[in-house]
């Protein structure tokens, strides 16, 4: 069945992405500096192109860079005065998301913060709310990271987080750290008046996965 999702990714790519030269690189660049194959699949980052469109987003927040392959779906999808902030824990990561950043002249677009994102989202408490928020990090901080998207957003904007079914493991009896911390904050969520949501199921190339995607209703 896993190569059967697989087929099917490649038959949707042929048959509704362009080739992308740049982004093609970025994965190679990535692999080559032996970076984690965890980047979102060619058909997920153009649903996030989508997404910055459709919502019109001018401020986009991502929490999560690796080597910058969603970042560039992103920030190829903002207007002119459209800016991008991503977030990442890794300095060899952030390296590298800046080389494939560059060679796609989204550079001036886009800021790359360096730490732990728990340290580094209180800094962006004085700038103006971002209008998407796509959060892609370590799922024992998912409660946390969805509490600063929501702090650092406005009425309307979009927050999407990725990862949120992991093979099922979230109903699993005996959860691990990643699927307890998803649990958590889902669980979390029909605390919060101030979303509104929902979660899909996702299969194909990057395995059985899903992603949740929040609107904020209200402040």
């Amino acid at each position: 069945m896993q190569q059967k999702w697989q087929d099917v990714d490649a038959y949707l790519e042929r048959s509704l992405l362009p080739k992308n030269a740049n982004l093609a690189q970025t994965l190679a660049l990535n692999a080559e500096r032996g970076l984690p194959p965890h980047d979102v699949s060619s058909l997920q980052g153009q649903f996030l192109m989508l997404m910055v469109q459709i919502s019109g987003a001018r401020r986009v927040l991502e929490i999560g860079t690796l080597g910058g392959f969603s970042t560039q779906y992103m920030a190829r999808a903002l207007p002119p005065n459209g800016s991008l902030v991503t977030l990442e824990k890794e300095a060899v990561n952030a390296q590298v998301a800046r080389e494939n950043l560059m060679r796609a002249g989204l550079q001036d677009q886009v800021t790359i913060i360096v730490g732990e994102a728990a340290q580094s989202l209180p800094t962006l408490q004085h700038q103006p709310p971002f209008d998407l928020i796509f959060i892609d990090a370590d799922k024992q901080n998912s409660l946390l990271y969805l509490e600063w998207a929501i702090k650092l957003s406005c009425v309307g904007s979009v927050i999407i987080m990725d990862n949120v079914i992991r093979g099922g493991a979230i109903v699993d009896v005996q959860r691990d750290v990643h699927a307890e911390g998803i649990c958590q904050m889902l669980t979390a969520v029909k605390g919060l008046p101030v979303l509104t949501g929902t979660a899909l199921q996702t299969v194909g190339s990057k395995g059985w996965d899903g992603f949740a995607l929040f609107r904020v209703q209200n402040r």
